[in-house]
């Protein structure tokens, strides 16, 4: 499939460090002949070294991703926008954005829902926040398959 055949998938979440930043990997990962991955958050921050470590831990590299904003992808018309967290939700520029109406801000053709927990705001020592980062990766590893490998 080329690169203008594939469907265009934004994932969106708040600070664009951890959730989003997995989803983008992983989509690209699995399924990078079918749909090209981008990421960005509501206010963008830094890539979680969490995040990083636990996508290293199952063979993707997401040290090279950096966090942006959904204003770096002005003018982009995306096949899908995923929010994946409520925040992101509420705030998403796209999310409110019909594709048939003018401007430069990003539009999506569809728009879904899936928020998940976020591993960054779990406290606790490193040895206990890491599993609960495996955990989301592994959640939404699941529903990337489920959603994207039909």
């Amino acid at each position: 499939m080329t690169d203008q055949q594939k469907k265009k998938v934004l994932f969106l979440c708040t600070h664009n460090s951890a959730r989003s930043q997995m989803a983008e990997g992983l989509l690209r990962s699995m399924y990078g002949d079918s749909y090209e991955a981008y990421s960005a958050g509501v206010v963008a921050t830094s890539v979680d070294p969490r995040a990083v470590l636990v996508m290293k831990e199952i063979g993707i590299d997401i040290s090279g991703q950096r966090s942006k904003t959904s204003q770096e992808y002005e003018g982009a018309i995306f096949d899908l926008a995923v929010t994946v967290c409520d925040r992101a939700r509420q705030a998403c520029p796209i999310c409110s954005t019909r594709i048939d109406l003018p401007g430069s801000s990003p539009k999506a053709r569809e728009v879904i829902h899936r928020s998940f927990e976020d591993p960054a705001a779990v406290s606790g020592s490193w040895e206990e926040q890491i599993p609960v980062f495996r955990r989301v990766r592994d959640e939404i590893k699941d529903w990337i398959a489920q959603t994207f490998g039909t």
